[in-house]
């Protein structure tokens, strides 16, 4: 169930118990019915069996809300079948929420009392008085990071405000617990104003070893992390900027090993140009990627052009497309090697995907629904095609995390990001292109990889680029 969970992730989710008459056939007549229905079958368990009937829970997955209520119509019409129940699983699963603050030492007696509390605390505030670094010894700062939104870009769901967008938040700090034992605190900002959240960190940042900015637009991100790391002298870190990028190029460097290509030949289009595929491009370009042009609404992204730009844009323009190639992305992606999209579904079409190079790679990392979905691409041509299940970022940012509290820096710079995404494409299985996140030695390698970047750069006294 969990591979068909992963396979239909963008579609809706419901468990429905029906009591089934207890005659030959009658499953296999609703089996029938619900793919009439054209609803995809998941899971069946028994649940009781009468004399005349059987109990089941079956899990049904629908492309919409309205597919569920024609298929749920359909099925109650059927006589001598009974809808019981209908339960959202993926509603039942967050109830309750799903993080909570625990204590990591044991209170038995009076005594246990008076050390972690009055009077014996008094000691250890006594000491970090003295020695302000070792608070991240000696409380949990040192393994504490916040995670912080105003809810105004959440991946597929866009400017939804904070209290929607705080179960993501919820499944992001179980990530960085799970796989990289860091403690997480999540912090709704209600804000849209680079100021106020600005501010909000800054004075908040002393209870934290780093700050994760998440789901904030763009160009908004580029402004509140830029200010904020000048204030404060922990990592500030936007993952849907350089989580998605450190993927991103951990798979591209797989890829161009599979393909034999090189980066400095290959000739990539990114389509999009908010945050993640800002931050992408720039990466890219750091790491000795050549031809690299950027598409939005408006098309290609050049030097000069008028309409739908920014400064975000207009510095990406000085860096990209040398050729000034103009058009939209039909015509663009026309002998490119490479397509990145981080953009809206289905913009791309097996027709296009056959226009580029032989053999091409594309990312197309649209969510949940794509811009192509791989098996179109693969068809087409596409020597590797690869959506946002398999390259995204929470294969980077628990290591990123993990390593930059470990070597206590307060940047996060390339060189970190770079060992990061070097050691993902190093532990990609060998015809794989990143490795699989549930594989806990990822995580604890690119830890490893990040803290190492991080203490040597200490020694030698340099600061983040």
């Amino acid at each position: 169930m969990r591979k068909k969970f992963e396979k239909y992730s963008h579609k809706i989710v419901q468990k429905i118990r029906f009591r089934i008459p207890d005659v030959p056939g009658a499953l296999g007549r609703l089996a029938m019915e619900i793919g009439k229905c054209n609803a995809i079958l998941g899971d069946i368990t028994t649940i009781d069996i009468t004399s005349n009937y059987v109990i089941r829970d079956i899990t049904l997955f629908f492309d919409s809300k309205e597919h569920y209520a024609r298929t749920l119509s359909m099925l109650m019409k059927l006589k001598g079948y009974k809808i019981l129940s209908v339960e959202d699983e993926i509603l039942s699963l967050h109830k309750g929420g799903k993080i909570a603050v625990t204590p990591r030492v044991n209170i038995s007696t009076l005594s246990d009392l008076r050390m972690i509390y009055t009077p014996g605390v008094a000691q250890v505030c006594s000491h970090i008085l003295k020695h302000p670094s070792s608070a991240r010894d000696y409380t949990s700062i040192g393994n504490t990071i916040c995670i912080a939104t105003n809810g105004s870009a959440v991946l597929g769901l866009g400017d939804i405000g904070v209290l929607p967008a705080m179960p993501v938040m919820e499944g992001k700090s179980i990530i960085l617990n799970k796989m990289a034992n860091v403690s997480c605190i999540p912090l709704l900002i209600d804000s849209d104003q680079a100021d106020v959240i600005v501010n909000t960190l800054y004075h908040l940042s002393k209870t934290f070893g780093a700050i994760m900015i998440e789901d904030i637009k763009a160009p908004l991100c580029f402004e509140v992390e830029d200010r904020l790391q000048k204030m404060v002298q922990i990592p500030v870190f936007h993952d849907d900027q350089h989580g998605t990028a450190t993927v991103i190029l951990a798979a591209l460097i797989k890829a161009l090993r599979l393909t034999r290509r090189n980066k400095r030949s290959v000739r990539i289009v990114i389509n999009g140009a908010g945050a993640a595929a800002i931050a992408t491009c720039k990466m890219l370009l750091n790491y000795g990627f050549k031809d690299i042009v950027m598409c939005d609404r408006a098309g290609t992204i050049y030097e000069g052009r008028r309409g739908g730009m920014n400064p975000y844009k207009e510095d990406i323009s000085r860096l990209t497309n040398k050729r000034m190639e103009k058009g939209p992305l039909t015509q663009v992606i026309k002998g490119k090697d490479i397509f990145i999209g981080l953009s809206f579904p289905g913009l791309v079409t097996a027709d296009m995907v056959k226009t580029m190079n032989k053999k091409p790679v594309v990312f197309a990392l649209a969510n949940p629904v794509p811009e192509i979905w791989p098996k179109d691409a693969l068809d087409a041509g596409a020597a590797i095609a690869l959506d946002g299940r398999t390259i995204n970022n929470a294969l980077a940012f628990p290591g990123i995390i993990r390593g930059a509290l470990d070597a206590r820096v307060s940047t996060i710079d390339y060189a970190m990001k770079f060992g990061a995404a070097e050691t993902l494409a190093s532990l990609a299985g060998k015809h794989d292109v990143v490795p699989n996140f549930m594989n806990m030695n990822v995580h604890e390698k690119v830890a490893e990889a990040v803290r190492q970047i991080g203490l040597n750069r200490l020694d030698k006294g340099q600061n983040a680029d």
